[in-house]
């Protein structure tokens, strides 16, 4: 199976910039399933296929040309969203309890 185009846009660096520069835009609705997905991606435990998926949905959402322009108000992390909430259905068996807490802590940090 061949990678996608938004797989091959993920970058560590070009996430964490993205989700720490719009954290307060996109909100932490949109961040946690994100964070979730990057910290199960990141497990050994978690096998190829669900990592390709993951880095796939996590590239989408850091690419700069998405289906809605990030930039719009109010419904511009909407594909987003509905992109992550996809990938976390879909791996969602391999999404341990300690990569949500790593998500809420992240976000935590971030927000208070």
């Amino acid at each position: 199976m061949s990678e996608n185009k938004f797989e091959q846009e993920f970058t560590e660096n070009s996430f964490w910039d993205k989700t720490k520069n719009f954290a307060k835009v996109a909100g932490e609705a949109v961040l946690e399933p994100a964070l979730k997905l990057y910290y199960s991606a990141q497990d050994a435990d978690t096998p190829k296929w669900a990592k390709r998926t993951v880095y796939g949905a996590l590239g989408y959402f850091i690419s700069p040309i998405d289906a809605i322009p990030d930039i719009t108000p109010i419904v511009g992390y909407s594909d987003d969203l509905g992109v992550l909430v996809a990938a976390t259905a879909a791996v969602a068996v391999y999404i341990k309890k300690e990569h949500g807490d790593k998500a809420k802590e992240t976000l935590k940090q971030w927000f208070g």
